[in-house]
């Protein structure tokens, strides 16, 4: 299942959602078209899978071995974001594309509320701003977005907005 996952993940991110065919979807996933639907009955299934793939492997680079220090760790969990907006996502938030695919589907909508709602918890816990978890949102779909545009300089406001946030709590 997770060697499946992780290729359906490949394929959505690299492809969309509407552009793979099964076949090319099988071909991702690297297993026979009759063990693929097996496992996921209907291309519905399969992105769901991919999203779920996805939300583990974004949770871990971003909040494994996060240092100690709610300032240290907020300067992580940003450079975190921008190293995966580098390395992972071409094309934006997945999640969201998701949904943009397919605006109708509950199923879709609710994962792509629990991602959030499970980034935004987790960071205002690692980052000593728990009950902000708005604003940390806010302020990781805001890099998110500007990435694309300005790189290493979207991390770097993002980190001074984030400090900002911080000051305010402490003070």
């Amino acid at each position: 299942m997770i060697r499946i996952a992780a290729g359906l993940e490949r394929a959505f991110a690299a492809r969309g959602f509407a552009e793979p065919s099964v076949e090319d979807l099988r071909d991702a996933a690297g297993v026979s078209l009759r063990t693929l639907y097996k496992y996921m009955p209907s291309r519905a299934d399969m992105v769901l899978a991919a999203l779920e793939h996805r939300h583990a492997r974004y949770l871990a680079h971003l909040f494994d071995r996060l240092p100690d220090g709610p300032e240290a760790a907020l300067d992580a969990l940003l450079e975190r974001v921008g190293t995966w907006l580098a390395t992972e996502t071409a094309h934006g938030c997945l999640f969201h594309g998701a949904v943009a695919a397919d605006p109708g589907s509950v199923p879709l909508r609710e994962v792509l509320s629990r991602h959030k709602a499970e980034v935004a918890h987790r960071a205002g816990e690692a980052t000593g701003l728990a009950g902000r978890e708005i604003e940390l949102l806010v302020l990781m779909e805001g890099l998110t977005q500007a990435w694309s545009l300005h790189t290493d300089a979207a991390v770097i406001s993002a980190k001074r907005l984030g400090h900002g946030l911080r000051s305010r709590e402490a003070g």
